[in-house]
């Protein structure tokens, strides 16, 4: 698998020091060629902040194996969520995530353009991400694990092959192969 990324404009709320009072954040664009060009990247991709799976393995197993990312040259990690950028600051103070970039979608454009948005109306989501995980060398898909059965209005939620584990467990047995 060989294909670019998408390309997008993630809205993200960022911390300014010099504005005072509770929400010292302001807005900043940024871009997938900020995000992807000239890095090594491990990007997975889930339904929802505050979902079940999602809170309890899918973005505790990237902040727990961080570091292990590092140790194999990736330059980052991203959860991406089609939620908000107030959803997802939330969500990651409620998680303690503190090496993990959390990166909303919050129109899901990114999700559409990777082919990954799907219909979660059967479960009150409407419009979300499929789970899925990969690999991003300077812009560059080079590898993608799809979770099965993707599909609209799908009455399962898999969670088997865009994990930290199957993620760090390819790096480590292809390594030579994508640096």
């Amino acid at each position: 698998m060989t294909r670019e990324i998408p390309n997008t404009i993630f809205r993200t709320r960022q911390r300014n020091d010099a504005l005072e009072g509770p929400n010292p954040y302001e807005w900043k664009d940024v871009t997938s060629d900020d995000l992807f060009k000239g890095k090594r990247v491990v990007l997975f991709a889930l339904p929802g902040a505050f979902t079940p799976t999602c809170s309890s393995a899918h973005l505790p197993g990237y902040e727990s194996h961080y570091d292990d990312f590092m140790k194999l040259g990736i330059d980052d990690v991203i959860c991406l969520s089609v939620n908000d950028a107030f959803v997802m600051h939330q969500w990651g103070q409620h998680q303690n995530v503190e090496k993990v970039r959390l990166l909303p979608d919050g129109s899901g454009t990114f999700t559409r353009l990777m082919g990954m948005l799907v219909d979660k109306d059967n479960l009150g989501f409407g419009l979300r991400s499929w789970r899925y995980s990969m690999l991003v060398e300077d812009g560059i898909i080079r590898k993608l694990f799809v979770e099965s059965g993707l599909e609209d209005v799908c009455s399962t939620d898999p969670f088997e092959v865009s994990d930290a584990d199957t993620m760090l467990a390819w790096l480590n047995s292809n390594s030579s192969k994508t640096s």
